[in-house]
């Protein structure tokens, strides 16, 4: 669903973040290219996206620094942003994510719950309301598994960004990368 997103994306002058998992990027090197040339953010979500509730500090890290590793072999650029699966946080994650040079975990104020397939009006309905400065959590993937469904997110987003864009709502990406791969 990436391409799609992208597509949409730039049909709109939109911007996102794309917080994504490092062992999802070994897989698709290409398309993480594709998505920093398009001028979008990447941000790290783990390399195999575990639940850091049960995770050790070195745990935590050891799954941030292998992520922002295949980043950097794809794109030459280094994340400086992360995104803790399923937003579980523990005190470990701030100082793990500290470890590996990031600031304070990026969450969301408005989520699609879109992770798993339904109807797209679903995802439309929970998308009403966005105003400006909302961190919207979408999601173009499944973590378990490359190639999920996630045609109710494209399909929201088709309703969704012309309707944003006439409102004056601009879609920018959060945070920025550094430009020299570590």
């Amino acid at each position: 669903m990436t391409p799609q997103v992208l597509d949409l994306l730039e049909q709109y002058d939109a911007r996102g973040t794309f917080f994504l998992i490092g062992r999802h990027v070994r897989a698709c090197p290409a398309l993480t290219a594709e998505i920093a040339a398009r001028g979008h953010i990447i941000g790290n979500h783990t390399d195999t996206h575990p639940n850091l509730l049960w995770q050790s500090r070195r745990g935590i890290l050891d799954e941030l620094e292998r992520c922002n590793a295949s980043i950097a072999d794809a794109t030459g650029q280094r994340p400086r942003i992360m995104r803790p699966p399923w937003g579980y946080r523990q005190p470990l994650l701030y100082a793990a994510a500290r470890d590996a040079g990031f600031r304070r975990p990026v969450l969301w104020s408005r989520s699609a719950r879109d992770w798993t397939p339904q109807p797209p009006a679903q995802v439309i309905r929970r998308l009403r309301g966005i105003r400006a400065g909302d961190i919207v959590l979408l999601h173009d993937g499944f973590h378990a598994a490359i190639g999920a469904d996630r045609q109710h997110t494209v399909r929201a987003l088709e309703y969704w960004l012309p309707r944003w864009k006439a409102e004056g709502l601009a879609c920018v990406s959060i945070g920025g990368v550094d430009h020299q791969a570590s």
